[in-house]
């Protein structure tokens, strides 16, 4: 936890640096309400719909600021080719994981390990898992084991760096358009699951905790492809994230209209929903606050049994074993897995994962980054040509 500490600080550290650059009107930045004025604002914000027709308008208003608010449409053009390489395939108890690379945009490279099940059939199911702020990042071993338990269960799963972390060096994490690179980057991982032929388009579900619970609602938001969701510890009415990748750029608030993740995060309706929260962060009040005007919007499409909350009141802002258990019960449910394939003795067993290190690693001596790769803050932004100043 100390580590997570440090690292958030740091991140909150950078964001208001922006902020002090100029960005300060548009950003909503880390604790920006209290928890009094988060509830007044909610209550402010159901006020603004009352319908279906109303809340769509309303939605498609947020998902519209959210992509202008990244500079998602400055993006390059790109062709379907990701300039894949995977190798070293690791034989394990149940599934197969492997390292992998692909081609995020010319030059720019997403790096991270893909678990796949053993068991052989026409189609998988497809899991996106981003992390969090943590130590290890894709390497950690609530990660190794989440990402194996779910290709046990029948999903080929993708865990990749955020832009920074992990084997993500050709950029610091807090480059100015951190939020871009990391909601592109998970767009390419789905571009690139969905062009296996091995993979049932309508099968796709995403799920991260902290700054990968934020990638999650994020790009659910946004991108209709992703089937069923799962953010941990991160959807909060009053927190909008304290790292720049969170709440460096404008997709809160603009041209006078404010919004917040609880929104964000009710744009996955009518597709199966979970909010995993916690009782000692942000997400504390979830279950009385942040829920309940989620599960009204799902309301308006009869589809509330598609939409759940996991309160952990005794837990902390992780990915532990309650969270992970609540997460494989509801792709199972959703994504059709066979959660049955762990071994189960008064609660699931996930004993039979094994933790690798260097062995998960992309690049080495013999594998190095490819020679066109950007390398730094400013080769990246020039190439993109986003700044974000």
């Amino acid at each position: 936890m100390k580590s997570l500490k440090y690292v958030w600080l740091a991140c909150v550290f950078f964001a208001m640096l922006n902020d002090s650059m100029g960005q300060k009107k548009e950003l909503c930045v880390g604790h920006h309400w209290t928890e009094d004025e988060a509830n007044l604002k909610m209550k402010e914000f159901a006020q603004q719909w009352n319908d279906l027709e109303s809340w769509e308008t309303r939605a498609n208003k947020i998902k519209e600021g959210i992509i202008k608010g990244m500079e998602l449409g400055q993006m390059p053009k790109i062709e379907e080719n990701f300039n894949v390489v995977v190798r070293n395939a690791k034989h394990m108890d149940g599934y197969i994981v492997e390292n992998i690379t692909i081609e995020s945009f010319p030059g720019f490279y997403i790096t991270g390990n893909l678990y796949t099940p053993v068991t052989k059939r026409d189609k998988y199911a497809a899991i996106l898992a981003p992390h969090g702020h943590l130590k290890d990042s894709r390497l950690r071993k609530d990660t190794q084991i989440r990402c194996a338990t779910l290709a046990r269960m029948g999903a080929i799963v993708f865990a990749y760096d955020m832009v920074g972390f992990g084997e993500s060096v050709q950029v610091d994490h807090e480059i100015p358009i951190a939020m871009t690179l990391q909601t592109w980057n998970s767009k390419r991982v789905l571009d690139y699951l969905l062009s296996r032929p091995d993979v049932d388009p309508e099968r796709i579900g995403m799920s991260g905790a902290s700054g990968g619970g934020t990638q999650t609602f994020l790009l659910t938001a946004i991108d209709d492809r992703i089937k069923v969701s799962a953010p941990v510890v991160q959807v909060s009415a009053h927190f909008f994230g304290g790292c720049i990748c969170e709440s460096g750029m404008p997709v809160h608030r603009y041209n006078g209209f404010q919004t917040n993740n609880v929104e964000i995060a009710a744009l996955c309706a009518p597709r199966p929903l979970l909010l995993v929260s916690n009782g000692e962060d942000w997400t504390r009040n979830t279950p009385i606050i942040e829920y309940p005007y989620v599960k009204r919007v799902y309301a308006l499409y009869n589809a509330e049994h598609k939409v759940e909350n996991v309160h952990l009141a005794t837990e902390i802002h992780d990915y532990g074993y309650s969270k992970r258990v609540a997460v494989y019960n509801f792709f199972a449910h959703h994504l059709k897995l066979n959660n049955r394939n762990i071994p189960y003795n008064n609660g699931y067993k996930e004993d039979f994962v094994k933790i690798l290190s260097p062995e998960l690693r992309v690049f080495d001596k013999n594998h190095p980054m490819p020679s066109n790769a950007l390398m730094g803050d400013q080769a990246v932004m020039d190439y993109l040509k986003i700044y974000n100043n």
